[in-house]
This record gives structure tokens, C-alpha cells and sequence, in this order.
């Protein structure tokens, strides 16, 4: 692997933009970007515009809050600065970057956004958006991603989209989205709001849904506490839990392989491949909380789940060219299987839950990974439970039929985790979206709940894709992986994109889908990124040039 360009590990004594505090059961997360800490040269963050380095220090930071501070039920996402709450993504930074770039950019974004309104729906960890100046763009799109808004009403300070009449692309992390499914904002005034440069403010804001409440200066501070604490209230996160330290990640970067404890990453670049292997529990795991919390962040369900978001995020970004990821998994089922069972057992604790949620949340990131994704069920695979969602998030399985050495035989488990524990953004379990939430299908899949399943058993149930003998094995998945690496990568990731996610449309899959398609296509048009289009001269007094032509 080439040296990572960019690193997602980070901590609060590393942080540039964001100030972090704690008072009770309320949070404070100040952004307070600086101008000259952009993830690149080329560009200067300035009015707190912020690049992909901002962001990865806010998922950090909602991370720890979320397992550090359970104490923590509602977080006050505001400006250290006055005048300006954010301005949006950096204008000159995406004016500079490739297109993958700014795609990847927007994705991780987006991901964080929908976090904090997983957490708020799973965890019971309320977001509310003190606006206290200027919110214009992506700064906008992250107070929409709170619970609730409030904006100070000072006469100056507005929320804004004004991606479309500034730069002729769109509000790439769910703005428009949210602006009508989450707040139920006329349409017109919508198409007003989001063709608007300055923006709306005051009461004018509030009466069209654009905010929840407004507060003049002077009562500000004091509305904004009152209505953490109102929202606190809501929240049965404990008092009294004892925090679990983030401690770094084991992690070794090597040439053509990226390794931690329980996972690995290994690429053949001549083969644009890249096979990950997820490891099962080692050795005794405690099945009490009092052992859970002995081992902090070392409990394996949450060190794994660490492990493989992080290696999920960094193959992203610094692996363009691999677009084939081979999933296996290693070690013992019945591991995974009681892995599982402390898991369901104690799902409403509060730490426990916290790790449910970094899995689901992780497991999504998958889903969401524009990459080719093949399951291989070979001797020795743990496929089962939450390892068989690893399975089932794939585009095709393959599982190796040894019929005449049982012993040998690898087997997939179904497990109560598969039937809705880590729902996907479309709200379904993996299984329901394979069978349409078919009840005859899924019925016959919970009859044979926790029983291990040969190739042909779980061929015969649609729970794989093939079932080849050890004679055709290594033909037919060869072909199958070379047939892929020689497909058209952008043919594919629409491909994926469109049957992964068939089931029911909702704020979350509408949000990724334009960003797949919408944002994909504008991102490379002229009349954002050609040499006149509206990223490239924004900022230098030139007007842009607009192909007037609708496609």
C-alpha cells in the first residue's frame, strides 16, 4: 500500500477545529476551524469553511463523546467565533481537488451527518444546532443534522443554500433532502430559499421551517442551555456510566497491506484486488458488563468494529484502484455465535449499545463502499450472526461445496442478529432486502436459524450466490473476480448502487442516491468545473460561463 494520504485516526489533543467541553449532561462542540489547517495545500479555511481534516475530527469527537462520556446526553454543536457559525464545505479546496476527491469527501460527510441522527434515534444522544452567526451551505446541511435548530436573531445571521446560484452544483450532503423530508419545508419556499445568496433570517426563517426557534442575543445562551437540558431530558443515557477510553488503533501500514488485530487488508495491485479477512473472537470473552468494562475499548465487538471502519475508510480514499474487495473471515462460528448472544443479552446497556451502533453504522459503510464487494465461505470461515451480515452485504457470494469431507465443509449460520439488529439505511435487515421482506423466504431462513449450513444447504435457501465443488472452485471464482476488475468502474458503482438498495426509499438512501447520481454528474460538468464554470472562477471577480443547454 502507498503511505495513506490521508489518516482518519484522531484524538482531541491533535484536533485544529473543534473545541470540546463538558458540563453535566450537556456537550458543547465549537467549531472553530483554522484557516491554515487544511488536509492539503492550496487553500485557506477561511469564515470556518472546512475540508475533509475538519470532519474527521468531528466523527472523532462525536466517536468519543458517544463511548467516552456517557453522561453526555445532548451535544450543542455552535461557533467559537462570532458572527459566523460555518460557511460550508471549502470552495477553493473543491475548486482544486479531483473528482473522486470531492466525491469521497462528500460521502464521509454525509455519513457523519446521518450519525448523529442514528445516534439521536438508537442512543438516545440529542444534537441541537445553536446557530450563532452565518450558517450558510454545508454548515447549514450540519445544523440539519441536528434535532433541533436555533438561530440567534441579531439582524445579520441567516441559514443558507447557495450552492446552485454560487457554484453551480448542489448541497452535496443532504440539504435539500433534509430541507423537505426532515423539516417539511414548502416546496416554492424551498425553491426560494435554496436560490437564495443571502440567505434567510429571524423569524422569517423560523415561520418557514427552517429553524425551530430564534433568540436575540442577549437571551441566546440562555435559550440554547434551557433546551439542551429540555432535550437531555428525553435521554436515559446514565448519569453514573463509566466512560471507555479510545485508545489507538493497532494498526500496521505496509506497502500492500493494511493490518490490525482482528483485521487485514491484503492487495494485489497487478489484480486490482484487495482481500479482507475478519477475524473471530480468540480465547474467553466475558459474557458479564463488569468484564465488558474491564476491557474498554480491548471488548472485542467494539475493538473489531473500530478496526474495520477504519480500514473500510482508508481503502476509500487511498485505494482508488482497487475496486474489488474479496470479504472472508476466520476463526470459529460458535465464537461469533456467543459473541452475538452477549451482545443481544445486554443490547440495553448502554455500552453495549454504543457498539451495536458503531457495528450497524459500520456495516453501512460498507454497503455504501463504490466498490465491488464477493463473499468467499472457504474452511475455516466464521461466517455467522454478525459475520454472515459481512456476507450478506456483498454483491455476490461464493461458498465451497465439500461434499465428500463434511468435516472440512464450511459452513454460514443464520443468527437472530440477522433479522434487524444493524438495520441498513433503508431501514430493512440485510435479509429482508435480499428477499424483498418476502415472508415465505425469510420464514424458511428463521427455520433454520442457528444450525450450520453447507454450500448446498444455503444455496438451496438463496442465502449464497454459488455453490461450486472443490473441483470448479478456483475456475469460477478467478473468472468471476476477472470478469469484474475488467468491467467499467463507474458502470459498476451505478450498478451496485441501484441493486443494493432496492427496497424502500426513505431520507437516508434519497440523501446517497443523489449524491451518487446528481452530484457525480454535476461534479464533472463544465458548468461547475470547466475552466469558466462557477467552482473554478469563484473567488477571483470573473464571471462564469453556463452551457445554457438542459440535458
Amino acid at each position: 500500500m502507498t503511505i495513506a494520504t490521508v489518516n482518519y485516526q484522531t484524538d482531541p489533543s491533535q484536533y485544529k477545529h473543534w473545541k470540546l467541553s463538558f458540563s453535566g449532561p450537556v456537550a458543547t462542540l465549537a467549531v472553530d476551524i483554522d484557516e491554515n489547517g487544511g488536509l492539503r495545500p492550496g487553500y485557506k479555511l477561511k469564515l470556518n469553511s472546512y475540508d475533509l481534516g475538519v470532519d474527521i475530527e468531528l466523527n472523532d469527537a462525536i466517536n468519543r463523546i458517544r463511548f467516552e462520556h456517557p453522561e453526555v446526553r445532548t451535544v450543542v454543536v455552535t461557533s467559537a467565533r462570532e458572527k459566523v457559525f460555518c460557511s460550508g464545505a471549502n470552495i477553493f479546496m473543491l475548486g482544486v481537488s479531483s473528482h473522486s476527491w470531492k466525491v469521497n469527501f462528500c460521502k464521509f460527510t454525509n455519513e457523519t451527518r446521518n450519525g448523529l441522527e442514528d445516534s439521536s434515534r438508537y442512543s438516545g444522544l440529542k444534537f441541537l444546532a445553536a446557530v450563532n452567526g452565518a450558517c450558510a451551505g454545508g454548515g447549514y446541511e450540519l445544523a440539519l443534522a441536528c434535532d433541533e435548530i436555533i438561530l440567534i436573531d441579531d439582524r445579520s445571521s441567516s441559514v443558507s443554500l447557495p450552492e446552485v446560484p454560487l457554484l453551480g452544483v448542489l448541497p452535496g450532503t443532504g440539504g435539500l433532502t433534509r430541507v423537505t423530508d426532515k423539516r417539511h419545508v414548502r416546496h416554492d419556499l424551498a425553491d426560494l430559499f435554496c436560490t437564495s445568496v443571502e440567505g434567510v433570517r429571524g423569524q422569517k426563517a423560523k415561520d418557514w421551517r427552517l429553524v425551530d426557534d430564534i433568540a436575540k442575543a442577549v437571551d441566546f445562551a440562555q435559550k440554547v442551555q434551557a433546551r439542551a437540558l429540555a432535550l437531555a431530558a428525553q435521554s436515559d443515557r446514565p448519569a453514573d456510566g463509566k466512560g471507555v477510553a479510545l485508545t489507538p488503533l493497532n494498526r500496521s501500514l505496509q506497502a500492500d497491506a493494511l493490518r490490525y488485530t482482528h483485521v487485514a487488508v491484503e492487495i494485489e495491485r497487478a489484480k486490482r484486488t484487495a482481500t479482507w479477512t475478519v477475524k473471530a473472537p480468540p480465547g474467553e470473552q466475558p459474557t458479564d458488563i463488569a468484564g465488558i468494562e474491564a476491557l474498554g475499548a480491548g471488548w472485542f465487538p467494539l475493538a473489531m468494529a473500530r478496526e474495520l471502519e477504519d480500514a473500510i475508510l482508508m481503502m476509500r480514499t487511498n485505494e482508488l484502484d482497487i475496486g474489488v474487495w474479496l470479504i472472508k473471515t476466520e476463526g470459529d462460528a460458535a465464537a461469533v455465535l456467543a459473541m452475538d448472544a452477549v451482545l443481544l443479552a445486554h443490547q440495553n446497556h448502554w455500552l453495549v449499545r454504543e457498539t451495536i451502533g458503531l457495528l450497524r453504522r459500520t456495516l453501512s459503510r460498507l454497503d455504501l463502499s463504490s466498490r465491488s464487494l464477493f463473499a468467499l465461505i472457504e474452511p475455516g470461515s466464521c461466517f455467522a450472526g454478525t459475520y454472515l451480515e459481512l456476507a450478506l452485504a456483498c454483491d455476490r457470494s461464493y461458498h465451497l461445496a465439500l461434499p465428500g469431507d463434511e468435516a472440512a465443509a464450511p459452513t454460514i449460520t443464520v443468527a437472530d442478529t440477522n433479522f434487524g439488529l444493524y438495520p441498513m439505511v433503508t431501514g430493512q435487515s440485510r435479509l429482508g432486502r435480499r428477499f424483498y421482506d418476502e415472508q415465505p423466504a425469510l420464514e424458511a431462513v428463521r427455520a433454520r436459524a442457528g444450525q450450520p449450513l453447507d454450500a448446498d444447504a444455503a444455496f438451496g435457501l438463496g442465502l449464497v450466490t454459488s455453490n461450486p465443488d472443490d473441483i470448479d472452485w478456483l475456475d469460477e471464482v478467478r473468472i468471476a473476480v476477472e470478469e469484474r476488475v475488467s468491467m467499467s468502474p463507474d458502470a459498476l458503482t451505478g450498478m451496485e448502487a441501484n441493486l443494493r438498495f432496492n427496497g424502500p426509499e426513505n431520507m437516508f438512501t434519497r440523501i446517497f442516491g443523489r449524491l451518487t447520481a446528481w452530484q457525480n454528474w454535476i461534479f464533472q460538468r463544465p458548468n461547475a468545473v470547466g475552466e469558466k464554470g462557477a467552482l473554478k472562477v469563484y473567488g477571483k471577480g470573473e464571471k462564469s460561463q453556463f452551457d445554457w443547454n438542459r440535458v
